[in-house]
């Protein structure tokens, strides 16, 4: 099974042709994402078998994009990361992406030991739906803050060996400022807080479609990335 780890409004969405095109997904495409990344975890946990892609699958869903699944443990009403695993790159259809990275974010996840059957009705499920990459460009390191938006960016950071991937829900589930997200992406990478600043780091945003399960088994919404 082939996957890159790493451990994290409309869209335009580069298609083959070199063209950019407005991408966009509706809640019931959501809604068929989540329940796909649900069953694909449960049949493998039960069998061991990697599901197909439905027949009724959207056409629209075949598309190449990078994709996360991050599935979240929920106790008393307060939610825990269970597993993070996804492709940053559009380098697979959604489809086949949603189901890999569900199966890996579920048994693959090094921070994590393998979650179990019967904690299928203890977790929700989150689909985060990203466009391409695409490179910061700034004179001067400073001007980082200036150039991403809390509620809007995902970020990665690369230096030497080193990257880190924040999806852009996880500031605004922990309130931070446009400065400490560029920290926390460098602590993400094991790097020193403020290796943004320094000589040889790249900064690289995106954007991304996000849909969530409320409750485990229950209803999805397209979650919010307003502050």
């Amino acid at each position: 099974m082939l996957f890159q780890l790493v451990s994290g409004a409309n869209a335009l969405y580069l298609i083959g042709s070199g063209k950019f095109m407005s991408f966009d997904l509706s809640l019931d495409e959501g809604k068929f994402l989540i329940n796909l990344a649900r069953k694909t975890v449960k049949e493998y946990l039960e069998n061991g078998d990697i599901v197909r892609p439905p027949v009724d699958t959207p056409k629209k869903l075949f598309e190449r994009c990078g994709v996360f699944v991050t599935i979240n443990s929920v106790r008393n009403g307060e939610k825990a990361l269970r597993g993070c695993i996804g492709y940053p790159y559009p380098t697979n259809p959604l489809l086949e992406a949603v189901i890999d990275s569900a199966i890996n974010a579920a048994t693959e996840d090094p921070r994590f030991n393998p979650i179990s059957l019967d904690e299928l009705d203890s977790v929700v499920f989150e689909v985060s739906v990203l466009t391409p990459p695409e490179a910061v460009e700034v004179d001067d390191p400073k001007e980082y803050v200036s150039k991403i938006k809390v509620g809007e960016d995902g970020l990665i950071v690369e230096k030497g060996f080193c990257k880190g991937l924040l999806l852009p829900q996880v500031p605004v589930e922990w309130g931070w400022c446009e400065e400490e997200f560029l920290c926390q992406s460098c602590v993400k990478a094991g790097l020193p807080p403020d290796s943004w600043l320094t000589k040889g780091a790249k900064i690289f945003k995106f954007k991304a479609i996000i849909f969530e399960e409320e409750t485990p088994n229950g209803e999805v919404k397209r979650f919010s990335l307003d502050k």
